[in-house]
């Protein structure tokens, strides 16, 4: 019994510290969708109107949104795969507008450019 007991409390350390490690890596929302590209120069131009239900954009693209009357440069580089409301980068969004981003090997790669 001893002999589990010495085993036992280095492998619960170490499992402590890899989870408290593991949040030191969290994504951040940059990370998930991509980020403001203020200044960049934006490939083209997507008005969302009351009408618009969702939008098609492609990884590594930088896009000027149109959105509640302002305007938005992303640059869809982030590491998310799955579509995504458009009001996680865009609060002004109004309305529910999914945003689905191509992966284009071709064009970056892939993830991690």
């Amino acid at each position: 019994m001893e002999q589990i007991v010495k085993l036992l409390i280095p492998a619960v350390a170490a499992l402590a510290l890899s989870a408290a490690s593991i949040s030191a890596f969290a994504l951040t929302t940059g990370d998930v969708y991509g980020e403001p590209a203020a200044g960049a120069a934006t490939e083209r131009t997507i008005v969302v109107t009351p009408q618009t239900k969702y939008v098609n954009v492609t990884h590594g693209e930088i896009v000027n949104l149109k959105v509640g009357g302002k305007d938005i440069a992303w640059n869809f580089d982030g590491v998310s795969s799955q579509p995504f409301d458009l009001a996680k980068i865009a609060p002004e969004a109004d309305h529910n507008v999914r945003v689905y981003v191509e992966i284009n090997q071709p064009r970056d790669g892939g993830f991690g450019e």
